[in-house]
């Protein structure tokens, strides 16, 4: 009877123990959540306004969001200007951090910046790395075209383009290539290494289509008169274009979402988005 009740009161310290709060310093010395560490370190809210610098990510290859001036390494662009003021609202000054489109989430990830910009597409794979901020607008893929030949593409279907003897011009690597290899399988596909270029290849007559996100359609066919897109209103694929953010830090991202939602709904960035592409 003894060693039965015992055993009955080394079972119930067992379960106490098992059930028990983990201590505050459990898991510091290995492999401790990066929301944990951020916690210790504090939030870029309270950090940034210390400092007075913003540290931005942008690849500066992108309008009508991002845009380096190889002139004077200036930025412009729509999500530039949201820089601007999610910086001003902090107290602080933007610091732009030149970054690749390979590198954008892995740069923020790692710290090198606090906020990545430039036309962000909302991604899975990049969802692993970064936090996502509420979404500045929902994008796709659609069409330009010289407007020349509007009435040779008909309504703008993917049947209408995908003929022999039309010839389909995509940047390599990216989501426009992958949207072309997937549903191009009898027009031609040309591909051109330079973003800043691409655009012109129509224009001079040496390619018929691209096939990029309505947004940047929009913006060309404004810079480039003799450029239409066709149906951006209703594009072939829904994606969202969104502010990436370091996990783990939640008050600086519900920071950044309040802003957001703030200047996607008093008439901010529709401005900006009109300054840029004429849109209203």
């Amino acid at each position: 009877m003894k060693r039965a009740a015992t055993l009955s009161v080394l079972v119930c310290l067992l379960a106490a123990t098992a059930a028990a709060p983990a201590s505050p310093n459990a898991g510091e010395g290995s492999g401790a959540s990066s929301g944990a560490q951020k916690s210790r370190h504090g939030s870029l809210l309270d950090s940034v306004p210390r400092s007075g610098v913003l540290k931005v990510c942008t690849t500066g290859d992108y309008r009508p969001f991002t845009h380096l001036d190889p002139a004077d390494g200036s930025y412009s662009g729509i999500d530039i200007k949201m820089a601007e003021d999610l910086a001003d609202s902090l107290d602080a000054k933007p610091k732009y951090v030149a970054t690749t489109w390979a590198n954008l989430t892995k740069d923020v990830a790692a710290g090198r910046c606090d906020i990545g910009v430039g036309g962000v597409s909302v991604t899975l794979p990049r969802a692993r790395q970064v936090y996502f901020g509420e979404p500045t607008r929902t994008d796709g893929k659609t069409p330009i075209v010289r407007c020349a030949d509007k009435d040779r593409f008909g309504e703008g279907t993917l049947a209408d383009i995908d003929k022999p003897g039309t010839t389909v011009i995509v940047n390599p690597g990216g989501t426009n290539e992958e949207f072309a290899r997937e549903n191009i399988k009898q027009a031609t596909i040309k591909l051109h290494p330079e973003n800043t270029t691409i655009f012109q290849e129509i224009v001079a007559g040496r390619a018929d289509v691209m096939m990029t996100d309505a947004s940047e359609t929009l913006y060309q066919s404004k810079i480039n008169p003799e450029l239409c897109a066709l149906h951006p209103e209703k594009p072939f694929t829904f994606s969202e274009k969104a502010y990436a953010l370091p996990r783990g830090d939640e008050q600086f991202k519900e920071y950044v979402d309040q802003f957001t939602h703030l200047a996607t709904h008093d008439g901010t960035y529709a401005a900006y988005e009109k300054e840029w592409m004429g849109t209203s």
